[in-house]
């Protein structure tokens, strides 16, 4: 039997999109667009619409067992999710450095109580979901990623704050699950930068965040180690690759189906897997930030090391994180090849 795929998050968007490109130099990596975001009307929602079941569409006939709705609606994976959310400001943003000084950016403001705001993932999921037979995954930014990644202005408290975020997000996790939903990841890539706060609490928000999560449903977390700022750069402070082996025990005790990381742009010691014992390691075996395209025989044999540490059945693979810094013919090419290497393994 091969092994499934999935990618990660975001998908290169068509051009005509109503939300650009979070990687367009001319914005300002992920920058916030405005107070209120895109600027909503008919035409603007029928054009998200009709770019996501394009882009869902285009994962789908490379054949990814599990695609994801490839964020068409974020100007970035992190203020999408914080503007539905109640008590985060985005009129009055405020300078920060994140990533070990990777990133630098204006962020929104939690200026009242965190809680859920009205549905929209359901309808985001549905819309995506309706493009193709293939089980749509839905991605949604991590408590302690949203804690590290905005300003906070009303708890003078980290761990109140990350709870109240955490148990909102469940709010919008049940809804997906009661919809139909089978498939949904938390991404907290901040985890690879700070171990020590993952283990100390992180994955215990984790689970709060899965909290009445039905079986059947797929829990998954993606810790990835940080996007560069162009593409083919070589020497952007990504996360220590060591703090994989750091959170591996935590995580596969935690409450989730799979783990996320990265194996391509920086491989792995495989011997990492062994460590896994209870959940699926969904391994990154293609590089997101790199205009070469990975041969199918290189990818395979990755992937045929790698079963030498992990059974089969508990084995996935997948980019390293979201396509959205590649042009749709990369990303095409690069899963194309995943998925020949996947059925060839």
């Amino acid at each position: 039997m091969a092994l499934l795929t999935t990618t990660i998050g975001s998908y290169p968007k068509p051009a005509w999109a109503p939300v650009p490109n979070p990687f367009d130099p001319e914005l300002g990596r992920w920058r916030p667009i405005a107070a209120g975001g895109v600027a909503m009307s008919t035409d603007v929602e029928a054009a998200l619409d009709r770019a996501t079941r394009e882009v869902v569409t285009e994962q789908a006939a490379a054949d990814i067992d599990v695609p994801t709705d490839g964020e068409v609606r974020r100007e970035n994976y992190l203020w999408y999710h914080c503007r539905h959310l109640d008590g985060f400001d985005f009129t009055a943003l405020v300078d920060k450095v994140m990533r070990d000084g990777g990133w630098r950016d204006a962020v929104p403001v939690v200026t009242g109580p965190l809680g859920a705001g009205e549905p929209f993932l359901v309808r985001d999921w549905q819309v995506a979901q309706s493009a193709t037979a293939h089980p749509v995954k839905m991605t949604i930014p991590g408590p302690s990623t949203v804690v590290a990644s905005t300003a906070d202005a009303f708890y003078a408290d980290e761990r109140r704050c990350a709870v109240d975020l955490a148990d909102a997000i469940n709010v919008e996790v049940r809804r997906l699950a009661d919809a139909g939903c089978r498939w949904i990841q938390i991404d907290e890539p901040i985890f690879a930068r700070d171990p020590a706060q993952a283990n100390d609490v992180g994955i215990e928000l984790l689970g709060r965040c899965f909290h009445g999560v039905p079986n059947g449903v797929q829990r998954v977390v993606h810790v990835c180690c940080g996007y560069p700022s162009t593409l083919d750069e070589d020497d952007y402070p990504k996360a220590d690759p060591a703090s994989y082996s750091l959170l591996a025990d935590a995580l596969d005790a935690a409450p989730v189906d799979a783990v996320s990381i990265e194996d391509a742009h920086r491989s792995n010691d495989l011997t990492l897997l062994e460590r896994f014992t209870r959940t699926t390691v969904v391994l990154g075996v293609v590089d997101i930030a790199r205009t070469v395209v990975e041969t199918v025989d290189q990818i395979r044999d990755r992937l045929t090391a790698a079963l030498d540490h992990i059974d089969g059945d508990r084995l996935m693979a997948a980019p390293d994180c979201g396509l959205a810094m590649l042009d749709r013919r990369l990303a095409v090419a690069k899963l194309e090849h995943l998925v020949a290497a996947a059925r060839a393994v």
